[in-house]
């Protein structure tokens, strides 16, 4: 494989931004410096001043398959993840069948091989009746352990307290959870319904039926298990200021080499819609947890910043349009993400909100960390070369680029300062700011454990 070398460029890692050059020898970085001279035989490219940050980690996805592949496929999603500068990703159990056994995870990595533009890795689930499964996870093989303790899809919401327990107690790879009280969520649903009937239920009303009181229940119950336990527990799309007081701030790893064992998670979506966003979008926003206030939202981006919250996802969930135009109880919750996720984040930083390097070290950084990810994550000699280079030109979406196979996004008609210029997954240019190039190169993820 011919080299590359990447000049003038403003490199952001490890909470530096900086100037200099890379190369890209053998799908790997393999010289980060000042000044570096081109070879004969190695193609050069002038970032012109733009930054040059590893490629984004997303830990939280739905890609659909097997299932459900008329609204998304691995093959699809995965490029429209690598259009938007997503190299590495991290797919949710709740597929049909869903991937409750060694069996069902090795049929993810089989479908991914050979298909996937990013880099892949694929969940084991919890239910109320795999624990022996869970108990013997071979912690190579997979990220984490999702244990939905609220609302699921098929035979994956774990609500039995002993199973519970033992699956803090026995997991041998991290836990993540959605936290919602399905109890709670069923009890306030009813109540709207009993006063508005179906038909007068909207999607302005998702935020109180799906409310702040079951997310903060269904964490406090989680952190709970997670201390008596001493799990290593990773809390997902985070959508209250409510719980944001349940969590540890500081640094992800402590100056002693320790690291925090609760971590906490929000989605780009939190940190961009709230409530008065419903007028407009409709079902188009309807995902679970909801979104819900502005003050949640201004909560958030400052807990991403105070790191109180430790990672940034997308939750990239979709749906059709088709789907989504059915009446507010009838539609599914969830919302495509992944191509626009990265300008969407910057868009914090042109806010003054986030610094870039904090941005890296949510969406890069963090989910290397918090799941073992080996070689990934960062700008550094020897890692894969996972890149993604950014140009501060205003970009407005536009449904006619939209990759992933639901046709549609939630930030239609938005424009974004900041645009992907460039992708590379392990070494080889995958996006070249405006289309698709070669084929699909990534690779199973590994975890150093």
């Amino acid at each position: 494989m011919p080299s590359t070398l990447i000049v003038n460029a403003r490199l952001v890692n490890e909470g530096r931004e900086f100037d200099g050059d890379l190369r890209i020898e053998d799908g790997r970085i393999a010289r980060i410096g000042s000044g570096l001279a081109a070879r004969a035989d190695e193609t050069v490219v002038d970032a012109n001043g733009g930054r040059l940050l590893p490629g984004m980690i997303d830990d939280q996805v739905h890609f659909r398959e097997p299932g459900m592949e008329y609204k998304a496929d691995i093959a699809i999603e995965s490029a429209a993840a690598v259009a938007g500068g997503l190299t590495s990703f991290m797919d949710m159990p709740n597929t049909n069948p869903p991937t409750l056994d060694a069996a069902a995870l090795e049929d993810k990595y089989r479908r991914a091989q050979g298909r996937a533009w990013g880099n892949f890795g694929f969940y084991m689930g919890a239910s109320n009746d795999n624990l022996a499964a869970i108990r013997v996870i071979d912690p190579l093989a997979t990220p984490g352990v999702k244990v939905f303790m609220g609302a699921s899809t098929g035979n994956m919401l774990v609500d039995d307290p002993a199973t519970l327990d033992a699956i803090f107690r026995e997991t041998p790879v991290p836990i993540i959870t959605h936290c919602e009280d399905t109890p709670t969520i069923d009890a306030t649903f009813a109540a709207f319904r009993a006063t508005y009937g179906d038909d007068g239920l909207t999607a302005d009303m998702h935020p109180d039926i799906r409310s702040r009181e079951a997310c903060i229940k269904s964490t406090r119950l989680a952190l709970e298990l997670a201390r008596r336990h001493d799990s290593r527990l990773h809390v997902l799309h985070i959508s209250t200021a409510d719980e944001l007081a349940l969590f540890e701030s500081g640094p992800l790893l402590r100056a002693d080499g320790s690291r925090k064992r609760i971590t906490a998670e929000t989605c780009i979506h939190f940190t961009r819609f709230d409530r008065g966003d419903y007028a407009r979008l409709g079902n188009l926003i309807k995902c679970n947890p909801s979104i819900k206030d502005a003050s949640d939202r201004e909560a958030i981006i400052d807990a991403l910043a105070a790191d109180v919250i430790d990672g940034l996802a997308t939750d990239h969930a979709p749906h059709t349009l088709e789907e989504k135009a059915k009446p507010y109880a009838a539609a599914p919750s969830g919302l495509p993400l992944v191509q626009f996720a990265l300008n969407a984040a910057l868009e914090l930083v042109h806010e003054g909100r986030l610094t870039t390097a904090q941005v890296v070290q949510k969406f890069a950084h963090a989910p290397a960390q918090l799941f073992d990810v080996a070689g990934r994550g960062f700008l550094r000699e020897g890692y894969a070369a996972d890149l993604v280079l950014i140009e501060d030109t205003p970009y407005t979406v536009r449904r006619a680029d939209v990759l992933s196979k639901c046709g549609w996004s939630p930030f239609e008609g938005t424009t974004f300062r900041s645009r992907i210029a460039g992708t590379w997954v392990n070494g080889v240019l995958a996006w070249d700011g405006s289309a698709l190039v070669g084929q699909p190169a990534g690779h199973r993820l590994q975890f150093d454990r």
